[in-house]
């Protein structure tokens, strides 16, 4: 395992984006790497869902404050995790996530979205690598994961567009066995780490809000 406490010459924290259609055995990577020792970001919007309906909301996607409670706990716990860390951290998600789920959801790109898009730009909050994790062929229903197999392919391609037209680099994790795929992302955040010891490709250089056309598309 590589240190996960490395520094850049810049000290800043290398942020890397885990994320996936539902049910493809994303947060079973995570927690595999947290095992490992990496420190992690859960997902928003689970938490989002899991606290709504323990308050008796059978479905807190459909209301219209969904996407930016999504939003501004992201932000808070992106904001939060990097207040005293260094290193690596590996996060379940992203305001892209966000993005894509808007376009699922058939939803405009509201203020609060637009902002943190253009704050993660502008910022370089996330490396440009980001983990994709292919789907399993099945996705297993949940509370919080109420969504067929065939709409998720529909939500992995839209997940996809989101993040190239940011300007993200995928980098795919097919399905397999769990061991593999977690040693694929070390092996792969090791060598992203390894080859940008001067900072020099930290972040993502996107395009901001206010310029993309996709996002233009769906206001």
């Amino acid at each position: 395992m590589i240190d996960t406490n490395i520094h850049s010459s810049r000290n800043t924290v290398k942020r890397f984006i885990l994320t996936g259609t539902p049910g493809s055995g994303k947060t079973s990577v995570l927690r595999a790497l947290a095992d490992r020792g990496y420190d992690v970001v859960d997902e928003a919007a689970t938490a989002v869902i899991t606290q709504a309906q323990e308050r008796g909301e059978a479905e807190p996607w459909s209301q219209a404050s969904f996407i930016d409670e999504v939003v501004g706990l992201q932000r808070q716990r992106q904001t939060r995790a990097s207040s005293t860390a260094t290193g690596i951290q590996v996060y379940d998600r992203s305001p892209i996530c966000t993005h894509a789920l808007s376009v699922y959801l058939q939803r405009p790109i509201l203020a609060a979205l637009s902002l943190e898009l253009n704050r993660i730009a502008h910022e370089q909050i996330y490396e440009r690598q980001v983990f994709f994790v292919r789907n399993l062929g099945f996705c297993e229903p949940t509370a919080a994961r109420r969504i067929s197999f065939k709409d998720s392919l529909d939500f992995e391609r839209i997940h996809e567009e989101s993040y190239r037209n940011f300007g993200y680099e995928l980098v795919d994790i097919p399905a397999g066995k769990l061991i593999d795929r977690v040693d694929m992302v070390e092996n792969s955040i090791s060598r992203f780490v390894l080859r940008t010891p001067s900072g020099g490709e930290n972040g993502a250089h996107l395009r901001s809000q206010g310029t993309s056309e996709d996002q233009h598309s769906q206001e």
